[in-house]
């Protein structure tokens, strides 16, 4: 959560009710930073749309306030986010949002940290992507792409083809990881998603630096 529990409730009551279908279009990459969303419910892809591709960014859930990134810096949107669910948000413009922020210091801090953890989560999987074996960028992917749902299964949303975006590999070679974690029982995949049936397997995986099965 980018900001406080507290923080968050004053949010959402303040916020106007937006709900977005899957496949929708939430934020564009280069729009003004006019408003941020804040999910309450549902998931959502982050893209980087560059010249050569787009690249698939991050999955955020419920919890999250989407935008923030151009809000506190005062540039335009860096990514373009996309509902992958039926999504339910409050929306706030950008001088409302920083004015209920800007009016605890703890909030504040809060929020800064968060941009902090965000930046540094972008440099790491970046190192990771440069630096891993295939195997080990699809665990760690798999990882990081998994958005809890209460009393759900712990599953990623997304194509192999999108796994694939998110980590420099081709669609055929996170076919042939995933497989390989399939016969092992760890994960099981269907038209679309992987759902995660061993997650504590596959974070020691990850954790070995190279998804050895």
């Amino acid at each position: 959560m980018d900001v406080s529990a507290r923080m968050w409730e004053r949010l959402v009551a303040a916020g106007a009710g937006r709900r977005f279908r899957a496949g929708d279009v939430l934020l564009h990459q280069g729009d003004a930073p006019s408003h941020v969303f804040l999910l309450v419910s549902g998931r959502v892809k982050v893209l980087l749309h560059l010249p050569e591709g787009t690249l698939l960014l991050a999955v955020r859930g419920p919890g999250e306030v989407l935008g923030v990134m151009g809000v506190v810096s005062g540039s335009e949107r860096s990514a373009t986010v996309v509902a992958m669910d039926s999504c339910e948000t409050r929306a706030l413009s950008a001088e409302r949002f920083l004015s209920f922020v800007r009016s605890s210091e703890e909030e504040e801090s809060v929020l800064l940290r968060r941009a902090m953890t965000r930046i540094r989560e972008g440099e790491a999987w970046r190192a990771e992507t440069a630096a891993l074996p295939a195997r080990g960028r699809v665990v760690r992917a798999l990882l990081r792409l998994a958005v809890p749902v209460p009393g759900a299964p712990l599953e990623v949303g997304l194509s192999q083809s999108e796994i694939g975006s998110a980590v420099g590999l081709s669609r055929s070679v996170v076919a042939g990881e995933l497989a390989r974690l399939r016969e092992a029982g760890i994960v099981t995949t269907a038209v679309g998603k992987v759902v995660i049936d061993d997650p504590a397997r596959l974070r020691a995986l990850a954790a070995s630096g190279h998804g050895d099965v």
